[in-house]
C-alpha cells in the first residue's frame, strides 16, 4: 500500500509530523548532551587547574621560589610536556616568575599585568592574540601583597567540542532521511485500516454489494477495532436489507392470495347471476380480504413505528389484573369449542403505567397463539408478577411447541415456521409483541419444547 503524497493527505501529513517531532527530539537531545558534556569538560579543566594552583601555593609557602620552581619542572616531566601557565608576580607587581607553555608563545602578559589587583581567589578567561586560544586561569593572592597565577589552555576541550559537532552535523542529514522514511512507514502502517475502510465504501458504492469486509488482524487498537465494528455494522445492514427483501417478498406474496380471492370474487360477481344474494355474499368476501390486507398493512406499520421509536403511546395507569382476565375471558369462548382450559394466577392487584391499547395488542396476540397452536385436551396458564421494578406476564400452553432451529426466528416479520403454516395468520402477531414490548422498554422471553409446549414472559416496567 502506497502512501498517498498529497499534502493535503492525512498519510503525508502523519509522515511530516512525525519527521518533524523526530528530527526536533534529536535536536534538542544533542543539545542537551552537549551542554553536559561541554559543563562536565569544563568542570574537570577546572579541577586540573586547581589542584595545580594549590600544589603550587602550598610549595612556594614552604619553600619560596625555588620550591615553586622545582613544582612546575617536576610537573613537566610528570605530565612529558608543559601543560601549566604559571606566573607568580611580587607586591610591587613585577614578574618574579613566569613558565608559558609553547601554544601560548603569543600571549601578552599586559593582560594579566592589568587584572593584577586581585583581592581574594578567582578565575578568569584571557585569550592569546587573534584569539586563537581561550586561557582559564586561577588566581591566588598571598598575604605579602604577591599573586600566583595558574592557568590551562582549553584547546584541547574545544577541539574536542568542535568535533563533537561535526560529527553530529554530518549525520544531520541522514538523520532527516530517517525521519521521513520511519514516518512514512508508520504512516502506512498505522492508516492501512482507514485505507482499507475507504476501500470497502468505495466498492459498496460502485457495485452495491454488501458481502465486503475489512481484514482485521489480531493488533485490538483503536483502528483495528473500528474495523471490526464496521464489519459489524456491514454485517447487520446486510441482515436488514436481506430481512426486508425477504419481508418485501412475503408480504407481495401475502398480499397476491387475498388480492386474487378479492379479484375472483368480484368477477364472478359481475359474470354470474345478478341476485341481490350472491352480491351480497361477494361483497362479504371482498370486504374480508381487504380488511385481511389492511390488518397486515396496518401491523407493519404498528410494528415499523415501533422499531423506529416514532410509535405513540397513551400513558395511563393500568390495572393489570382486570386487562389480564377481560383478555381470558375473551379467548375462553374460543378455547372452551376447543376444549382446552384456561387458567389464570393473579395477585389481588397489580398496577402499571402503559399503553392500554398496546398492552391488550400483546396478550391478545400471545393468547391467540396459544389458543390456535394448543390441540383439544390442552390448557393455557395465565400469570401475573411483579419482579423488581417490572411487572411480569406469562402465558404459557402445551401446545405443539416450538423447534430450537426455529426460536430464533419467530420475532422476524412475517417468518412462519412449518407446524405453523397449517393455521390461518399473517406472521406478523409475535413481531408486533415485541415491537410494543421494546416501546414501553421491556421485553420479552421465551421457552419452548416442541410438541410439550411454550411460553411467553413479557417483563414491562412499571413506571415509564
Amino acid at each position: 500500500m502506497s502512501l498517498n503524497l498529497d499534502r493535503k493527505s492525512l498519510g503525508f501529513k502523519f509522515a511530516l509530523w512525525y519527521s518533524a517531532i523526530f528530527i526536533l527530539s534529536s535536536l534538542v537531545l544533542f543539545v542537551l548532551l552537549y551542554f553536559f558534556l561541554s559543563l562536565s569538560l569544563k568542570n574537570k579543566d577546572k579541577e586540573f587547574i586547581q589542584l595545580e594552583l594549590k600544589e603550587c601555593v602550598t610549595q612556594y609557602e614552604k619553600g619560596g621560589l625555588d620550591a615553586l620552581i622545582k613544582e612546575v619542572e617536576f610537573e613537566k616531566h610528570a605530565n612529558g610536556e608543559n601543560l601549566f601557565f604559571v606566573r607568580l608576580e611580587g607586591p610591587q607587581h613585577n614578574n618574579l616568575f613566569v613558565n608559558l607553555p609553547d601554544q601560548w608563545a603569543n600571549f601578552d602578559l599586559n593582560q594579566l599585568k592589568q587584572k593584577a589587583d586581585i583581592k581574594k581567589e578567582q578565575w578568569e578567561q584571557l585569550t592569546t592574540q587573534g584569539h586563537e586560544d581561550i586561557l582559564e586561569v586561577a588566581s591566588h593572592p598571598f598575604s605579602d601583597g604577591s599573586l600566583l597565577q595558574v592557568g590551562k589552555s582549553l584547546s584541547g576541550t574545544n577541539e574536542f567540542l568542535k568535533h563533537f559537532r561535526v560529527i553530529f552535523a554530518s549525520i544531520l542529514i541522514p538523520m532527516i532521511f530517517i525521519g521521513f522514511i520511519g514516518g512514512m512507514f508508520l504512516a502506512i502502517h498505522t492508516l492501512q485500516p482507514i485505507r482499507h475502510l475507504i476501500d470497502i465504501t468505495r466498492s459498496i458504492i460502485e457495485t452495491n454489494k454488501m458481502d465486503v469486509r475489512i481484514p482485521t488482524t489480531r493488533r485490538r487498537d483503536e483502528l483495528e477495532e473500528l474495523g471490526i465494528l464496521f464489519n459489524t455494522m456491514l454485517e447487520k445492514i446486510e441482515t436488514l436489507i436481506n430481512g426486508m427483501k425477504m419481508g418485501l417478498d412475503n408480504v407481495a406474496h401475502d398480499l397476491r392470495t387475498p388480492m386474487t380471492r378479492l379479484r375472483g370474487t368480484a368477477e364472478m360477481a359481475l359474470h354470474g347471476e345478478q341476485n341481490n344474494d350472491a352480491l351480497r355474499e361477494a361483497l362479504l368476501d371482498c370486504l374480508e380480504e381487504s380488511e385481511r390486507v389492511l390488518v397486515m398493512l396496518n401491523t407493519l406499520m404498528d410494528i415499523s413505528e415501533a422499531e423506529t421509536g416514532t410509535m405513540k403511546l397513551n400513558w395511563e395507569k393500568v390495572d393489570l389484573v382486570s386487562l389480564v382476565n377481560e383478555i381470558a375471558e375473551l379467548y375462553s369462548y374460543v378455547a372452551e369449542a376447543k376444549k382446552i382450559s384456561v387458567r389464570t394466577l393473579l395477585p389481588k392487584e397489580l398496577y402499571l403505567t402503559a399503553d392500554p391499547n398496546r398492552l391488550r395488542q400483546v396478550l391478545s396476540n400471545l393468547m391467540d397463539n396459544a389458543v390456535k397452536y394448543t390441540p383439544s385436551g390442552g390448557s393455557i396458564d395465565i400469570e401475573a408478577f411483579q419482579k423488581d421494578q417490572q411487572v411480569g406476564i406469562t402465558i404459557m400452553d402445551t401446545g405443539i411447541g416450538i423447534p430450537s432451529e426455529e426460536l430464533p426466528h419467530i420475532w422476524d416479520r412475517l417468518y412462519r415456521g412449518d407446524k405453523s403454516r397449517s393455521q390461518r395468520g399473517i406472521g406478523l402477531g409475535l413481531s408486533l409483541v415485541k415491537a410494543i414490548v421494546q416501546a414501553h422498554r421491556g421485553q420479552v422471553e421465551v421457552s419452548s419444547t416442541a410438541n410439550r409446549g411454550s411460553s411467553f414472559t413479557v417483563y414491562i416496567p412499571q413506571k415509564p
